[in-house]
Parts: C-alpha cells; sequence; structure tokens
C-alpha cells in the first residue's frame, strides 16, 4: 500500500487540536489493511529520520498533522502542526 491520499484527505477535514484513530479506522479510511511495520512507532513518527521520505507520513504532514503511534499498539495519535510551523524558517 503506497497511497496514503485519502488519510491525507481526512486529515485536512479535520478542525480537532488532536484525536486518536485505531488501525482499524486508518484502514477504513484509507480502504486498505496497513502493513506489519504500522504497528512500529517509527512507521509513524512524522519527526524521525525527516530526510527519510515516507507516503504515510508525507500525508499526515501534508494533512496538517503530526502522527505518533500509542502506547497500545493499536492506534495513532494526530496532533495538529500550528499554521506555518512546517516548513517555516526563524
Amino acid at each position: 500500500m503506497n497511497d496514503y491520499d485519502a488519510l491525507r484527505d481526512y486529515l485536512k477535514k479535520q478542525h480537532l487540536p488532536e484525536f486518536v484513530l485505531t488501525f482499524d479506522e486508518i484502514e477504513a479510511i484509507i480502504d486498505a489493511s496497513l502493513p506489519r511495520a504500522a504497528r512500529r512507532a517509527s512507521w509513524w513518527d512524522s519527526l524521525r529520520s525527516p530526510q527519510e521520505k515516507m507516503p504515510q507520513r508525507e500525508a499526515c504532514l501534508d494533512g496538517g498533522y503530526i502522527a505518533t503511534r500509542q502506547a497500545d499498539g493499536k492506534s495513532v495519535k494526530f496532533k495538529r502542526i500550528p499554521r506555518g510551523a512546517r516548513g517555516a524558517t526563524p
């Protein structure tokens, strides 16, 4: 699965500063199963290795959120990126 456009589009429509989605909810949004790698926190971590482009990370960032896999290993927290923060220079 390389297409996370549906997740990006879903995130763009959200207005909450942060919220949690289960893997099942994410799979319903993207209409596909997440890979086994999605169980690892590093797969979601938008701030880890930013030079390494990962389609799911890019979808989250393009949707305006930073994603963090939760300790339960079955859900992801999405936290809104402050306006102007992505790619902003001091």
